[in-house]
């Protein structure tokens, strides 16, 4: 592919957003943005800072006084906050459970909105989230919606949870789900939807390799118009 695209993918939790995203930048010789990561760097900060995560002053103050980098490498994405490699440490449960309270402040999504736009001004870009196509890259040539039953996608973080040592039932699993999912649709600041113009993707009974082959057939496909 000669010239790069804005590549927008959106979903809810678990949906497999992020592992798709990479292996569909990798394939194109793309960047890779994670959205989420950037959330969940602030949220771990205003945690370990002991910042309230419903407080839009206090999180966008604290916003402003970080460093978010993301960087590639070998075995996936880095995230540093402030220079601490915070990879890991974002992926805990309290920063799971509490990530969403962070990411409905509407002054902190505006300023997260920018930097992402900032980091997405080169063609060529495959970023996921929750509200790419409608508000980060409003004019993303390629825009997907990703999803996925409940049950599958507390499959999936059961799986991921095992292999870092986390245990919890699927029960628990399909609950913080489910809350999630209300949250992130009924949160005032660019909720969770889809995009007039995305493509709708079910990711249930797919393999990773099938549903990043299919977003690589998208793009090839805009790329030919």
């Amino acid at each position: 592919m000669e010239k790069g695209l804005q590549i927008a993918i959106d979903g809810p939790a678990a949906a497999g957003k992020s592992t798709i995203a990479k292996i569909t930048a990798s394939k194109l010789g793309y960047t890779y943005i994670d959205t989420g990561a950037m959330y969940r760097a602030l949220t771990y900060k205003a945690l370990q800072s002991h910042i309230n995560v419903n407080d839009d002053d206090a999180l966008l103050k604290l916003l402003n006084e970080i460093t978010i980098e993301l960087q590639p490498s070998e075995d996936g994405q880095i995230v540093k906050v402030d220079g601490e490699d915070v990879t890991e440490a974002i992926r805990s449960q309290e920063v799971t459970s509490q990530v969403s309270a962070t990411a409905a402040q509407p002054r902190v999504r505006e300023m997260m909105a920018d930097k992402q736009r900032q980091l997405a001004n080169a063609a060529g870009v495959v970023m996921d989230g929750r509200d790419i196509g409608t508000a980060v890259l409003p004019n993303a040539e390629l825009k997907i919606f990703m999803t996925a039953s409940v049950e599958e996608r507390a499959s999936r973080r059961y799986e991921e949870n095992m292999k870092r040592g986390i245990n919890r039932s699927m029960e628990e699993l399909c609950q913080d789900i489910s809350r999630r999912d209300k949250a992130d649709t009924e949160r005032a600041a660019s909720p969770l939807k889809q995009a007039a113009d995305a493509i709708y993707i079910d990711t249930t009974s797919m393999t990773i390799e099938e549903v990043a082959d299919t977003i690589i057939q998208f793009a090839e496909k805009r790329r030919s118009l």
